[in-house]
């Protein structure tokens, strides 16, 4: 770890001590070669820190994250081109073995799924989520626990791209599904179970009025991450009055993440549930 911070600071330095971006052309000092041969731009090419995609677009995956941050990178498909997503998760798979590439199209999925036929490949569907791993990568369980509920249906994929990151963080994820405030009687149940299972967060994902996350964080002694979603009709569609709802909300111990973010809500929760966890080991000691 102090490798990495040393390493991180050194290109920290290198950058601010370059020369000011644009056009300028640096003189050479007397007796100083020129630097534009093949194989000095080989050379360079080969001591770059970062993957290349093209000329023009570099990508710098972030394998340390993890270590660091205690949640990994996760690779956004949505606004990437495959050639893009293969080069990024070429570099993680490098850097920790596994790479989370999040709401990947359609026409990228079966590109990037070719160009990692020797990897394990996980994909789920309904999240549009794709995990890659080496072979010898080994997912650790953290003892965490994470409850992931869904007012509706049509709130599903993102709570479930929320319960994939929370899964690749190490936690156990229970999802309910389909349990909203226009039948309230359902949620009781799978509640009450879930909270018997010792659950150590809960994420509830919501779209229209995004009443649920209130009335459960109302409910549990745990926190609650409302998820508002991007489901509803009128003024308030797209998810905005959802998210108002949930920032008003009076239910003690309900944060809000931005609309549709799953992987916002995966990693907040899992975050709390394996610190949680690291306690309770401690206790058990």
């Amino acid at each position: 770890m102090k490798h990495e911070d040393e390493r991180q600071l050194e290109l920290l330095n290198q950058l601010l001590g370059e020369a000011p971006l644009g056009p300028v052309v640096p003189e050479k000092n007397a007796g100083q070669e020129a630097e534009s041969g093949p194989e000095s731009r080989k050379s360079r090419a080969q001591e770059a820190a970062h993957t290349k995609v093209s000329p023009v677009i570099e990508t710098r995956p972030d394998a340390g994250r993890e270590q660091r941050k205690g949640a990994p990178e996760i690779i956004f498909g949505e606004t990437k081109d495959a050639a893009q997503i293969i080069a990024m998760a070429q570099g993680l798979l490098a850097g920790t073995g596994r790479a989370i590439i999040s709401r990947i199209r359609p026409d990228a999925l079966e590109v990037v799924k070719a160009a990692f036929q020797e990897y394990t490949v996980s994909i789920r569907e309904a999240a549009r989520a794709m995990v890659i791993y080496s072979p010898k990568f080994i997912r650790k369980s953290t003892g965490g626990h994470i409850g992931v509920i869904s007012a509706g249906t049509s709130d599903i994929p993102v709570a479930e791209e929320a319960a994939v990151i929370a899964e690749e963080m190490g936690c156990r994820v229970t999802c309910i599904y389909d349990v909203g405030v226009a039948g309230l009687h359902r949620l009781i149940v799978p509640l009450r179970d879930l909270l018997s299972e010792d659950v150590d967060a809960i994420i509830v994902a919501a779209g229209m009025d995004g009443a649920l996350p209130s009335v459960v964080a109302g409910l549990v002694p745990v926190p609650v991450i409302g998820l508002p979603t991007s489901i509803g009709y009128g003024m308030g569609g797209k998810g905005v009055a959802a998210l108002l709802s949930m920032l008003q909300t009076c239910a003690p111990g309900l944060a809000v993440v931005n609309i549709d973010n799953g992987v916002g809500a995966g990693i907040t929760a899992a975050l709390i549930a394996n610190r949680v966890a690291q306690a309770r080991e401690r206790q058990s000691q």
